[in-house]
């Protein structure tokens, strides 16, 4: 039989060791606390409602390989993080946007998965369309959106989806969500609704549709898309359900968001694993001091040495900075580096443009 003074010292060492740990679940009020607190005041930027990079799951097989699973992610955007997040099994992520309209999108896209019995329920309550009675949860990705192609909205469905996610947010979660808030998630409802599969696109001037986005593939012609299976969709739907994905309002060269990731997870005795940055050092380096700012609070982020940032440019700008596409045929250009060769650059210096950083850590 183990004394008393013992068997509290062995509880107290096991209580302090559960608590550096990252959490499995993250309750309602938890999870309202990290988006409110580590947020920051909304930015103004190019509004988007998916994705428009094609070479979004070129990237997907080098990362399986060389990235733990299980372990801690950061992104920007809207949907494509879904497809991160899957690929590298994440335990929690962190969406950091400055558009508080994407952190709005987020939302609506939690209440979605957690509403949808399946990717093919989730299809239909995205876009307002009813469930064709055909289609089941095995279904290939591209034989999916076919069957959604030519379905037209239902104004009756689409009343009672906006309902169920308002219930699901509001009564369900009590997520104390404003007027605006419950506005401009309607706002993305009806987009959906209105330009369905087909025709919703991404910003810029090289779009993608949403169809598009989600049945492409890696350079092996393999579908890596978060909605491509039922496992793949099935891991993120089970993150969104335990409160996991967190998205936040944050300026990456702002004082808060960052920073308060990192905190978080020294706290927790744990690293960030991938930091999908996409072309945002694109727009910081372009306003003088913002690039340097970026890394001074990426510096506040613990890793090591397999943490790997995802960074995406357009051909245009990868053609000016010399850098060479992968696939003649793609618009875009991503590709993984490790962040601390990004970061030991700019420290010492030899990173003070956006062309530079492509120069030293190409």
């Amino acid at each position: 039989m183990i004394p008393a003074r013992i068997a509290i010292v062995l509880l107290l060492a096991v209580s302090s060791v559960q608590a550096a740990e990252l959490p499995t679940q993250l309750s309602d009020q938890e999870f309202w606390r990290i988006v409110t607190e580590f947020s920051e005041p909304s930015g103004v930027f190019t509004r988007e409602f998916m994705s428009n990079e094609d070479s979004a799951q070129f990237v997907i097989p080098p990362l399986q390989q060389t990235m733990r699973r299980g372990g801690v992610y950061i992104g920007v955007g809207p949907e494509q993080n879904f497809t991160y997040v899957a690929a590298i099994r994440a335990r929690i992520a962190f969406v950091v946007d400055i558009r508080r309209d994407n952190m709005l999108q987020h939302l609506l896209y939690k209440a979605l998965f957690e509403l949808s019995a399946d990717r093919v329920d989730f299809v239909s309550r995205l876009f307002s369309r009813p469930r064709p009675a055909a289609l089941g949860p095995t279904a290939a990705v591209t034989a999916l959106f076919a069957a959604y192609d030519t379905a037209p909205a239902d104004p009756a469905f689409h009343d009672a989806n906006v309902q169920a996610v308002m219930d699901q947010l509001i009564n369900r979660h009590g997520f104390p969500l404003s007027e605006t808030d419950k506005a401009g998630i309607t706002g993305f409802m009806n987009t959906f609704r209105n330009a369905g599969p087909s025709a919703l696109k991404g910003s810029g001037d090289k779009n993608l549709t949403y169809v598009q986005a989600m049945t492409g593939t890696d350079l092996t012609g393999r579908h890596q898309g978060y909605l491509s299976s039922e496992e793949v969709f099935t891991f993120v739907r089970d993150l969104q359900r335990r409160n996991l994905i967190v998205p936040l309002v944050g300026d990456f060269a702002g004082d808060k968001a960052i920073v308060s990731i990192g905190r978080y997870l020294r706290e927790r005795d744990a690293i960030v694993d991938v930091f999908y940055a996409s072309n945002v050092e694109r727009y910081l380096w372009d306003q003088g001091d913002h690039g340097r700012k970026f890394y001074s609070n990426a510096a506040t982020l613990p890793m090591d040495q397999s943490s790997t940032v995802i960074r995406s440019i357009t051909s245009d700008i990868s053609r000016r900075l010399g850098v060479p596409l992968p696939d003649g045929t793609a618009n875009w250009r991503s590709f993984l580096s490790p962040m601390n060769d990004s970061l030991k650059a700019v420290n010492e210096g030899r990173v003070r443009t956006y062309r530079e950083l492509f120069e030293v850590v190409r």
